[in-house]
């Protein structure tokens, strides 16, 4: 979505890096594979430089060889890089170790309702506490070390230009989702995240005059807040919610609100008081978190569920972001994969 907007709304030449893996005999290719093949056919068509690379931005070696290949498919330096990376496994090359990500609360055993969206049935989930490996190894993943690692590398080789900035995104949510959330292993890994914003932003003054940004967003269908537990259930219920009031907003819509109101309207960066772009506000207004409160209470069993949830949009988004759900595509015929 990040590139989209850019592409298309600032005429960006872009260049996306993704571990993304192509079709083969036996299987079709992963999501963002198509994805990323599709950004490339529009943005042909549309007269829009682009390139797309597919590696493990981990690695250091990856990160090497996608600098020469910026060097080359920009001619010049890099205005904005967005961090964004959305997996569960990373490889520590200079321990020689590969950490796991994991979804667990913290301190405590997470109790609490869930839902099987593809049945539209309640569940009951209970998760152990994370032990101190759990932690370390949530924060390895999906904190800031490896942001931090790009942004040195990146100005070693002099490829951010003057005013530079740098956006990476992270969740904070609301009281329902908090225990197995902002207070669970991945909040560990977001609060180190921000921390990381905070020092690279001095970095990047320092250097370039630029900036570094977390931007907190609203609550989407994804696949990993899919089995995320009580997500989903609350993600129903938000947009039921925010789509009665006019102010849902899918990904494209946010990040055309980030770069157009938040980032580049002539006022300077909106940040809050912890230095972060907030585009969860509309979300975590109080009419709209009151009324999602009370829907949560209302849903007691399988028919209070459907009366009070959009169970239909949240299956629907996330079908849709594997290629199935549509109706205009037949999935029974046999394709050349």
């Amino acid at each position: 979505a990040s590139r989209i907007v850019l592409a298309y709304g600032l005429n960006a030449n872009t260049m996306g890096v993704s571990f993304e893996r192509a079709a083969s005999e036996e299987k079709t290719a992963t999501p963002g594979w198509y994805n990323n093949n599709a950004f490339s056919e529009f943005a042909k068509r549309d007269g829009l430089k682009e390139k797309t690379i597919v590696g493990d931005a981990f690695l250091e070696s990856s990160k090497e060889n996608i600098i020469k290949e910026a060097k080359e498919f920009f001619g010049g330096k890099i205005d904005i890089l967005i961090y964004s990376l959305a997996t569960g496994i990373r490889k520590d090359e200079k321990e020689n170790i590969t950490y796991r990500s994991t979804l667990k609360p913290v301190g405590q055993k997470y109790k609490g309702i869930g839902v099987d969206f593809m049945k539209e049935e309640l569940i009951n989930v209970e998760i152990d506490p994370a032990t101190e490996e759990d932690i370390k190894a949530t924060v390895k993943v999906m904190g800031g070390d490896d942001w931090r690692l790009w942004i040195e590398d990146l100005i070693k080789a002099d490829m951010l230009s003057e005013n530079a900035l740098t956006i990476a995104y992270s969740y904070i949510g609301p009281e329902i989702t908090k225990a197995i959330y902002r207070d669970g292993t991945i909040g560990k890994a977001k609060d180190d995240l921000e921390n990381t914003a905070l020092e690279l932003d001095k970095l990047m003054q320092e250097k370039l005059k630029g900036h570094a940004y977390v931007s907190v967003a609203k609550a989407v269908v994804t696949r990993a807040s899919a089995v995320i537990p009580a997500m989903p259930l609350y993600i129903s219920i938000l947009f039921k919610i925010m789509k009665d009031k006019g102010i849902h907003e899918g990904c494209i819509e946010q990040m055309y609100r980030q770069f157009n109101e938040k980032l580049f309207s002539g006022k300077g960066a909106i940040l809050d008081e912890k230095h972060r772009l907030r585009l969860d506000d509309w979300e975590l207004r109080d009419d709209v978190q009151k009324e999602v409160l009370e829907s949560w209470n209302k849903v007691k069993d399988n028919e209070t569920l459907k009366a009070n949830a959009d169970l239909n949009q949240f299956r629907d988004e996330y079908l849709h972001l594997h290629g199935f759900g549509f109706n205009d595509i037949n999935y029974d015929a046999d394709v050349q994969i």
